[in-house]
């Protein structure tokens, strides 16, 4: 039904009301259905209209419950059928419309209410009822039963122009296809160039012509991206491609998109409507079965055993229907009676070079067309009998279908960079294989895309070339190699077997070794007063290895030995500080009391805050009131005034809110500070003054050390002025985030996602030190 229809009725129509109106008004239920009135009548009109002696003899039947009319459009007024090779018979009523008092069925409002005026016109929607389609499914034949299983199947978006997945999960893909989970089934796909008619031949071959998918005669394709639909009388997966040789973006990953489809269908329709076979049909097909064999056959056995399937995925592709249209040229091997067409074509392969191994089978269906429309009888006889045949490609469950697609689509996914695309063939290397390219020599990657993802490192044939701005260089023991194994050794500061400050002291002494797992210590740099020779010339062999984006290169300056005693004279100052913070506390405070005020509480005394009652921690510093002596924190002491009545003055001193608010306070002459109290409100004013100096000398002594720090930071490490988050949760660093550096990777983070401690032998860390998360959780050494 048209979507601009307006109804008149919504809902099932449990009862039906007489559409004649004569004597009732339309609202009495009808009675019987009259073939020549055309309309269902109640009681009353049906005797007042056949009263005349001309409408005595009419057809009239009494309706049954549920029931529904048959189309006026389909049937004359003999109840002939005027269009019976479109509808195959009489059709049941799907509305009637109130203006032109008919009913009609779904393709027949199509037909004649679907533009103008007509299709304002207010309707009335049928429901049959079970028992009435019950009955008109035992009077049809079977080609009419498998044509009316069809009416309900839509075609829905598989895959779009950029290769994504359009269904959530396999759930979603078995609701889309309206099938059961356990139904098994078979995949057919379509390819050809564009306009030569798949979705039409789609459409005509599986589903009696009905548009599932859709066609247009306009010049843009019409087929964008992949399409598939459920067809129920066959048990098969229908897929609609884009077609080749359209005027299109990302010509690439369309082309990779259909080498995909090829592989998870069991029959594949070429469709071309050219007069003669090209060249370009045996070119895609020789190299979609070179890009099959060489690409998807292993990935495919993988996904079998990754994802667990019980039904194995053929390793041996789907077969090949051409399906040939011609119209003023005979079709292939009719010149011949002798040769079959398919020993034709084998030939055509043969002589271009291009051999499908890849596919199952490979048939040949042609039909030539003097008049419209195509015949697609014979196509639709040998799509048949190919399903039929098990013996290479089984059917299997839908779930299944949807992981074979989406184990490849996740392989073979990425855009594909325009240096790399090659003309030559329809389906390249450079479609499915790893897109990086070495930073020193410029060589490409042959592992297959997105390999990274599993942990296959990069690989590829041809050797490098040093670079001294990577610095490739990786050194091997020469006596291990000698021996028959290869081992890799890097520079360092120490020995693993010295302690970090032992270490520290044979660097300054003897400079950097190298050692061995194996063979221990092989070199150091200073070993001699004078006549030291090269690593190269004596103890290790040199080898040039691949630089890979985004990969941590090759840098061999692991003299970390300036950063280990910054690490250490840190270390050294934090524990000093942590150690000794509580016995600071308690002389802190007891010296406090014995330079305080005769009129100031003592410091063990003080518990909270006079005013907030706030208790005080181990960290909490306590500050007096210098007018009434009790003890304060900070927030509710930072006002400051002269107290000329308790000898501070003229300068501003600390006083708590309630003694700046009572400036007019007056004191005792028993309150007045004696002599003896002067002289420790001077010892207290020194105290506060040294006590404030120090805090100076100790802020100036922070400045130089930052300089240290980034001046003995490894070449590795990122600088702190360019770490301005930490590299794992993202938190911005500032005064009280503190930035770390971990010791494999170089990174900046904060303490909370760089709190591991492991041992970084790579780097020359050969006891455990601060390591990210990231890093700490990969398997063997560092």
């Amino acid at each position: 039904m048209s979507a601009h229809t307006q109804t008149a009725e919504k809902g099932q129509n449990t009862t039906l009301l007489c559409q004649e109106s004569y004597v009732c008004s339309g609202t009495d239920e009808a009675i019987f259905e009259c073939d020549e009135c055309r309309s269902l009548q109640c009681q009353r009109c049906e005797e007042e209209l056949h009263q005349p002696e001309r409408l005595r003899n009419h057809e009239r039947t009494r309706i049954k419950p549920g029931h529904v009319p048959y189309c006026d459009s389909c049937k004359g007024a003999n109840g002939n059928i005027m269009h019976a090779s479109m509808t195959g018979s009489r059709q049941i009523a799907a509305v009637r419309c109130q203006v032109c008092k008919i009913n009609l069925c779904v393709e027949c409002q199509k037909r004649t209410h679907a533009g103008g005026n007509r299709r304002k016109h207010p309707v009335t929607v049928y429901h049959a009822g079970k028992a009435q389609e019950q009955e008109e499914e035992e009077g049809m034949d079977e080609e009419t039963k498998r044509r009316k299983m069809t009416e309900k199947v839509v075609s829905f978006l598989l895959v779009d122009e950029t290769e994504e997945i359009q269904v959530r999960n396999e759930e979603d893909f078995i609701k889309k296809l309206d099938c059961s989970p356990d139904q098994h089934l078979k995949v057919v796909s379509i390819f050809g160039n564009t306009g030569d008619g798949k979705s039409h031949t789609l459409n005509h071959t599986f589903f009696y012509g009905r548009e599932v998918f859709k066609t247009s005669p306009a010049q843009e394709s019409c087929t964008v991206g992949v399409w598939a639909a459920y067809d129920p009388v066959r048990k098969v997966v229908v897929i609609d491609t884009e077609g080749l040789l359209g005027a299109t973006v990302n010509l690439s990953q369309r082309t990779r998109l259909l080498l995909k489809v090829l592989a998870i269908s069991d029959l594949v329709i070429y469709r071309t409507r050219a007069d003669r076979l090209h060249n370009d049909l045996f070119k895609f097909l020789g190299d979609a079965s070179e890009a099959y064999l060489k690409h998807f056959t292993k990935e495919l056995k993988a996904t079998t055993a990754r994802c667990g399937l019980d039904v194995p995925l053929s390793t041996l592709g789907p077969g090949v229907i051409i399906f040939h249209e011609t119209v003023y040229t005979k079709l292939l091997g009719s010149d011949h009676p002798s040769e079959v067409p398919e020993k034709l074509i084998q030939d055509r392969f043969r002589k271009l070079s291009c051999f499908p191994e890849a596919f199952s089978s490979i048939h040949y269906k042609g039909t030539r067309t003097y008049n419209p429309p195509t015949d697609f009888s014979g196509l639709r006889r040998a799509v048949e009998q190919q399903l039929e045949n098990n013996t290479t490609r089984s059917p299997r469950q839908p779930g299944v279908i949807y992981k074979a697609l989406k184990a490849l689509s996740d392989r073979f996914s990425g855009e594909i960079p325009d240096d790399q695309m090659a003309h030559s063939s329809f389906f390249p290397d450079e479609y499915f294989t790893c897109s990086s390219v070495c930073l020193s020599c410029g060589c490409g990657c042959k592992k297959s895309m997105n390999h990274a993802k599993e942990g296959v490192p990069h690989e590829s044939k041809s050797r490098c070339r040093y670079s001294h701005q990577y610095d490739n260089r990786v050194y091997t023991c020469k006596a291990c190699y000698e021996r028959g194994m290869e081992v890799s050794v890097v520079p360092k500061t120490s020995a693993s077997t010295d302690s970090p400050w032992l270490g520290l002291a044979k660097y300054a002494w003897s400079g950097y070794v190298i050692e061995c797992p194996n063979c221990g210590v092989v070199y150091r740099s200073r070993q001699y007063w004078f006549g030291n020779q090269d690593p190269v010339n004596t103890v290790v062999r040199t080898e040039i290895e691949h630089v890979w984006p985004g990969t941590d290169g090759f840098l061999k300056d692991n003299n970390n030995a300036a950063q280990r005693l910054l690490d250490g004279m840190n270390f050294m100052a934090q524990s000093v500080s942590e150690l000794s913070l509580g016995p600071t506390k308690a002389v802190t405070s007891w010296l406090t009391d014995q330079i305080a005020p005769a009129y100031w509480r003592p410091n063990s005394q003080i518990l909270s805050c006079n005013k907030c009652n706030t208790p005080f921690k181990d960290n909490d510093t306590k500050h007096h009131c210098r007018a009434c002596g009790e003890g304060f924190c900070d927030g509710c002491s930072s006002k400051t005034r002269p107290v000329p009545e308790r000898g501070w003055g003229p300068a501003p001193v600390r006083v708590c809110d309630n003694c700046y608010d009572n400036r007019g306070i007056q004191l005792d002459v028993a309150e007045l500070p004696s002599d003896e109290e002067g002289g420790t409100l001077i010892a207290r004013k020194v105290g506060e003054a040294v006590q404030n100096t120090l805090g100076a000398v100790v802020t100036a002594m922070d400045i130089p050390l930052g300089l240290v720090k980034d001046a003995a930071r490894p070449a590795y490490w990122v600088p702190d002025h360019e770490i301005l988050h930490c590299h794992n949760c993202r938190k911005e660093f500032s005064i009280k985030l503190s930035k770390h550096h971990c010791r494999a990777c170089g990174q900046g983070f904060c303490d909370e996602c760089s709190h591991d401690r492991r041992a970084v032998p790579s780097r020359g860390w050969d006891h455990p030190v601060r390591v990210c998360f990231n890093c700490n959780k990969k398997p063997g050494d560092l």
